[in-house]
């Protein structure tokens, strides 16, 4: 029988901490707050940017954390299951969004992401309603939430430490990250097929 206070561990808490930074997030970089900038390694930052960055990086943190405890300690929960991949996605989502407003990102490359996540969130329903297996990352996938979440940053930072030598980093990272969505999401349809074919009529 489910237990309330199971509700309440370490990784979900660390969860609804991701979830509750998403607003902050979004406020920090629509808001029209004058707060001036900063010029760090030669490159003038607004501070909101600065602050988004952090934030966002925070958010990252605890979406390795929380995984991470929960399967070592064994706390996954079906709140858990719902709420980490999905408060995962809110934030990323947001922040692509926010960049295509910023004139920092393709708005074709950010509806490509968006797509390729919704797809394989339907797929992941779908894999575990007919088998009930959750369908486990695979290396392209972990390869381009990396890639996002460093992208992202360095993006929202305008590409601090590679702007003075005019490489565009933070574009090669979002580049590269799409490139591994698309490929992940491939892969998961090709390997999970199976759950489309027919089923047997009753």
């Amino acid at each position: 029988m489910f237990k309330e206070e199971n509700v309440v561990n370490v990784p979900n808490r660390l969860t609804i901490m991701r979830i509750i930074l998403i607003p902050i997030f979004l406020l920090l970089l629509v808001l029209p707050l004058q707060w001036g900038s900063v010029v760090w390694l030669g490159t003038t930052i607004p501070v909101t940017q600065v602050l988004g960055a952090i934030v966002f990086a925070v958010a990252s943190i605890t979406d390795f954390l929380d995984g991470q405890i929960a399967r070592r300690q064994h706390l996954v929960t079906n709140f858990g299951k719902f709420a980490d991949p999905l408060a995962d996605k809110m934030i990323v989502m947001t922040a692509f969004i926010l960049l295509v407003n910023m004139g920092a990102v393709p708005a074709w490359g950010v509806a490509i992401i968006v797509c390729r996540e919704l797809a394989v969130t339907g797929l992941r329903l779908i894999v575990v309603e007919t088998g009930g297996r959750v369908l486990a990352a695979a290396w392209p996938g972990k390869i381009k939430t990396t890639t996002q979440m460093v992208g992202i940053i360095l993006l929202l930072l305008n590409n601090i430490g590679f702007g003075a030598i005019n490489v565009p980093m933070a574009l090669i990272f979002f580049y590269i990250c799409l490139f591994f969505t698309i490929y992940s999401g491939i892969d998961y349809f090709v390997q999970n097929r199976q759950v489309f074919a027919d089923s047997s009529a009753e």
